[in-house]
């Protein structure tokens, strides 16, 4: 029977979103009138985001969900074909190093946000239809794994380390929620380790950045500057802040700090009780998800809803670790709060799904 959507969680959303808009202005402002003459660019842009991100929730939270299992296939190759259509010159455009977008404008759009949402409902699928051969690596692994390594290869053909990792880790939760046997797990993340090697070794600036987070004032100027703006920003703040739009690192020492590192930001202008509730916030969203999985009326919905709050999570989390210099820069954007089009209203479509399911679940 359905029944209504889960109110808790969608107020929760869009207090974290509308509040990720407000500190989009306090951190670009400035940045945003030396470089374009006009302090509202970034706010105004995400604003826009926002409001076509809450269209997409509306209209997904009404969609059935199980219309993803029809046409799982369907998403999956299309993304594929848009992955593989982004890297080519004169087609994707380059922005920060990176080969990850279609530029439509001032505006881009990134298909490995969509590659997360539609691999996460592929492997979703999948788990239902090949339940009994899960015990098998190689009749029921395998296949899925080769899927995931081919996305995870196109996204960093862009290069796109941090989305690539995402993906990755977010199939994985999927598989051990699927009751994969543990040991394999143990195989993997061998397997994980020679792989990180490996893409150190093509590509050394990697190796630099992790040099950089275990010291990262051996080179204050260069590799480490931006974990030594972070520090500082969030250092001060103490209990309630510098207060809003009173950040001092935002004056050109923490760059572009409307994108990854918002969450600095927040901590210098709110101090520790900004910090608090913005956690609390994440952790609300987390339970809730979670709480809709384990209450899911079939095994797909129930793979489906868990995915996708695991991804959020571990993207969050992902986040979280970089800005107080826990890991190396992975150039991973916060859930609803940094700026980013692409990432905004897939994350938002995300949660139209979740509530969804929580109108069917038992």
């Amino acid at each position: 029977m359905k029944k209504r959507m889960d109110l808790g969680l969608l107020i929760a959303i869009l207090v974290i979103s509308i509040f990720g808009i407000i500190m989009v202005y306090s951190a670009s402002y400035i940045w945003a009138e030396y470089k374009f003459s006009d302090p509202f660019k970034f706010v105004k842009h995400q604003a826009l985001f926002f409001s076509i991100g809450i269209v997409i929730l509306y209209i997904v939270s009404n969609i059935d969900y199980k219309i993803y299992y029809e046409k799982a296939n369907l998403l999956l190759i299309g993304c594929i074909a848009l992955l593989v259509l982004v890297i080519i010159p004169g087609i994707g455009t380059v922005r920060n190093g990176s080969r990850s977008w279609f530029g439509i404008g001032s505006f881009g759009i990134q298909p490995s946000e969509a590659a997360k949402i539609s691999l996460i409902i592929f492997t979703s699928k999948y788990l239902c239809k090949n339940e009994k051969d899960l015990k098998s690596i190689r009749k029921g692994i395998l296949p899925i794994l080769g899927i995931v390594f081919l996305i995870f290869g196109l996204i960093m053909l862009q290069p796109d380390f941090g989305t690539g990792v995402i993906i990755v880790m977010s199939i994985i939760g999927l598989l051990f929620v699927a009751g994969v046997n543990f040991k394999f797990f143990i195989r993997l993340g061998m397997i994980g380790v020679i792989g990180i090697v490996g893409l150190i070794a093509i590509a050394p600036y990697r190796l630099e950045r992790i040099l950089s987070f275990l010291n990262p004032w051996s080179d204050p100027l260069g590799s480490g500057f931006q974990i030594i703006q972070s520090l500082y920003a969030i250092g001060p703040g103490g209990l309630f802040g510098y207060g809003f739009l009173n950040s001092r690192q935002k004056h050109f020492y923490l760059p572009e700090p409307q994108t990854d590192f918002i969450f600095s930001i927040i901590s210098e202008e709110f101090g520790f009780m900004g910090v608090l509730i913005v956690s609390g916030l994440f952790l609300f969203i987390i339970v809730k998800g979670f709480q809709i999985a384990r209450k899911a009326n079939d095994n797909f919905s129930k793979y489906l809803a868990f995915g996708i709050t695991f991804q959020i999570a571990f993207q969050a989390v992902l986040n979280l670790m970089v800005v107080v210099g826990l890991i190396p820069v992975t150039g991973v954007t916060l859930p609803f709060l940094s700026y980013g089009g692409s990432s905004l209203m897939i994350t938002l479509l995300e949660i139209g799904i979740v509530l969804n399911i929580s109108r069917y679940q038992k």
